[in-house]
Order: structure tokens, then C-alpha cells, then sequence
């Protein structure tokens, strides 16, 4: 067995992980209501999803064809690489426990379902962007186990489009829920906890 046919086998396990993970919890979600995906902005809306596709269509093409990806990859050592695996299992739990507890909350876009709550459990008690950390931490992983530069460009892309986009997102819950979420704001980090309470 090639060490790189291992690395696939990591990557691809890690998407039976996820991929379960993220479906069940879209589809217990769904209600049919409309969302508004163009509150996003146009531009954020269709690079987003470019660049979502753009990633996932080099995955696929590393599991499965991996030679047009071999442009883009770089001599990193082996340990370096194998440290994607462990990442991409805590990436794998970090994101059921913030789908789980988002519950009906969650939408693919900004848009505040009209009986939504503002959820200040779970791993949203300490940041207010839980998924986008699960984001970055699968970018890190597929990055490192792939060691291709593209999937990292691309996951870099879109990681740092849903940041931007989080404006958005934020003036909206504040308009929903008002003093509650400029509260929950002022005490929780963004992608990381804060280190001390604000003053």
C-alpha cells in the first residue's frame, strides 16, 4: 500500500464522517420556509458557492484521480501531513455537537427562521461562530492530508467569505433579538473563546 493511497483512505473516511454528520442535521432542519439567500449579498452568494465547489470537486478529484491534482502539491513531511487526521476527527465531533445544538436554527445562509432562538448553549456559549471553526479546522485538515495547495487556496476562499459574510449574519440576530444578542455578543469571541470577560 502506497503511503499516499493511505492518505486518501484518511480523507475519505473523514468525509464518511462528515458528510452523514451534515446531511442528517440539514434534513431534520428543513421546513420549507423560504430563505432569503440574496441578504447575503450577491457577490458573497454565488463566490461562496463557487468556491465550496471548487474545493469539493478537488477532494473528489484527489480520492479519485489523483494525478490532476499533483500540480498542486507540496513536500511536506510525512508527520505534518498525518497530523490532518487527528484535526479532521475533532473537526468531525466539534460539528455534531454545534449541528445538534443548533437544532431547527440552522440554515444554510443568513437568514433568521421566523421561530428561531438565540442559541447561548452548547459550544455557542463560549463563540458565536462555532461552525465556521469547524470550517477551518476541516480546511486544515483536507489542506495537510492532501498536502495540495489548491484545497488550502480554495478553503481559505471560503472560510474567509463566511467570515465576511458573518456581518450579515450578526446584524440580523441583533435585529431579531435585540439586547439579548448584544449581550450574548459582548461575552462570547468570535471563532475562539475570549480570553477575559469584557468590561
Amino acid at each position: 500500500m502506497s503511503s499516499e493511497f493511505s492518505f486518501q483512505m484518511a480523507v475519505g473516511g473523514l468525509i464518511a464522517l462528515f458528510l452523514p454528520v451534515g446531511v442528517y442535521h440539514r434534513l431534520r432542519a428543513a421546513t420549507g420556509e423560504p430563505l432569503r439567500r440574496r441578504d447575503e449579498g450577491l457577490f458573497i452568494l454565488i463566490a461562496l458557492r463557487l468556491s465550496g465547489l471548487l474545493g469539493m470537486l478537488a477532494i473528489v478529484a484527489y480520492l479519485f484521480a489523483p494525478r490532476r491534482l499533483a500540480w498542486s502539491q507540496i513536500e511536506l513531511p510525512t508527520w505534518l501531513r498525518w497530523v490532518g487526521l487527528p484535526i479532521g476527527l475533532v473537526a468531525g465531533v466539534w460539528l455534531f455537537w454545534v449541528l445538534h445544538t443548533l437544532g431547527p436554527n440552522l440554515t444554510d445562509t443568513v437568514t433568521v427562521r421566523a421561530h428561531a432562538t438565540l442559541v447561548t448553549h452548547g459550544p455557542y456559549r463560549w463563540v458565536r461562530h462555532p461552525f465556521y471553526l469547524a470550517a477551518l479546522l476541516i480546511i486544515l485538515s483536507f489542506s495537510l492530508l492532501t498536502a495540495s495547495l489548491w484545497v488550502a487556496i480554495v478553503g481559505g476562499v471560503a472560510l474567509t467569505l463566511l467570515i465576511v459574510r458573518s456581518r450579515t449574519e450578526e446584524a440580523q440576530l441583533e435585529a431579531r433579538f435585540g439586547a439579548a444578542y448584544r449581550a450574548y455578543r459582548d461575552r462570547t469571541g468570535f471563532l475562539f473563546p475570549r480570553l477575559h470577560a469584557s468590561s
